[in-house]
């Protein structure tokens, strides 16, 4: 991994903390120089995080600048609305045909679980959940609801481990769950385990987001 890409990734998780913690406000432009002075970091490796927050939703480019945006429980609410209707069917119409590659998958996760989420840089850990969403989906026959589905898994991946930490084990967990279910062709344990999971993603993404609301609030 060369430097700019491992600075690049640094600076997106502080900024990310920044916009949560409320030290960012919606409509605050980032803006490279200054956040690139706060954080001790040169400015291409803060362009490269700008360009990726705007792509997962929390930032929005308005005329000459790019502003924070606010990702409120509504809107989390609304995507996990949609995951919910689409990925537990997806589960279920894969385990009438499992797919190739299950145990790679596994394997995958394992290692993850064993290895720890500091082992490997944040977007590894991320990565890993979204091929496995996405390939279930794909695996059901159905490429249009993999890209709804891609699109949607993408609006909330600032939620990883360095934000939810008490997910981690128990997300990996529920996705091994999941593929057991598919390896099995039990298509029933599957729609609910996966619903289960999407459920359980959801409840701990919108508690962080309150915990974040409370805590802005009490600053002077």
């Amino acid at each position: 991994m060369t430097t700019t890409v491992s600075l690049a990734r640094e600076a997106h998780r502080r900024i990310i903390g920044m916009i949560l913690e409320g030290a960012l406000k919606p409509g605050d432009a980032l803006q490279e120089a200054p956040l690139g002075e706060a954080l001790g970091i040169s400015r291409t490796p803060v362009r490269e995080a700008i360009k990726r927050i705007e792509s997962e939703g929390l930032a929005a480019s308005q005329g000459r600048f790019t502003r924070v945006r606010r990702l409120g429980a509504a809107e989390i609410e609304e995507i996990f609305f949609l995951r919910l209707e689409l990925e537990p069917a997806c589960a279920r119409a894969a385990a009438a045909a499992p797919p190739p590659g299950l145990a790679e998958a596994e394997a995958r996760i394992r290692a993850l679980m064993r290895n720890g989420p500091d082992a490997e840089p944040d977007d590894v850990q991320w990565d890993i959940d979204s091929a496995l969403h996405e390939s279930i989906a794909v695996a059901a026959g159905n490429r249009s609801a993999a890209d709804v589905i891609a699109g949607l898994h993408r609006r909330t991946c600032i939620f990883d481990h360095t934000q939810v930490p008490d997910r981690f084990l128990k997300g990996c967990e529920e996705h091994l769950e999941i593929l057991e279910a598919i390896r099995l062709g039990n298509g029933e344990a599957a729609e609910t385990a996966m619903r289960r999971h999407l459920t359980r993603a959801r409840d701990a993404i919108l508690a962080r987001l309150h915990h974040f609301q409370n805590q802005t609030q009490v600053q002077p």
